[in-house]
């Protein structure tokens, strides 16, 4: 039994708790983020601002994002391990999926930060 070079979880188990747990955080921020734009129909830029200069909105944004690289890891992970059989293009598929949500990721956190 060979191991696979693109495998970068550590096992079934922990990816499934790890995309549960992800999916729990995202349905909370979601509902969070929801009931902020209810609660504020006519909402502006400056209050958009400060309602995101607050540490504890940015802190859990930040988490969401977390949570999102990390579900569309595992996501992904397993699509390209389940539908792209040679190894190469396995590896080519995941490495692009991997810059692309490193790249979301930091530009999140400017965006996040950067407020």
């Amino acid at each position: 039994m060979g191991v696979s070079v693109t495998n970068f979880s550590r096992n079934g188990l922990s990816d499934w708790i790890l995309q549960r747990f992800s999916a729990v955080v995202l349905a909370v921020y979601t509902v969070f983020m929801v009931g902020y734009l209810l609660a504020n129909p006519s909402l502006d830029y400056a209050q958009w601002k400060e309602f995101f200069s607050c540490t504890g909105v940015r802190i859990f944004t930040l988490l969401a994002l977390i949570s999102t690289v990390a579900h569309a890891w595992i996501g992904m992970w397993t699509i390209s391990t389940d539908y792209f059989k040679p190894a190469a293009l396995r590896f080519v598929f995941q490495l692009v999926c991997f810059l692309a949500m490193f790249v979301y990721f930091v530009w999140g956190i400017d965006i996040i930060w950067g407020v």
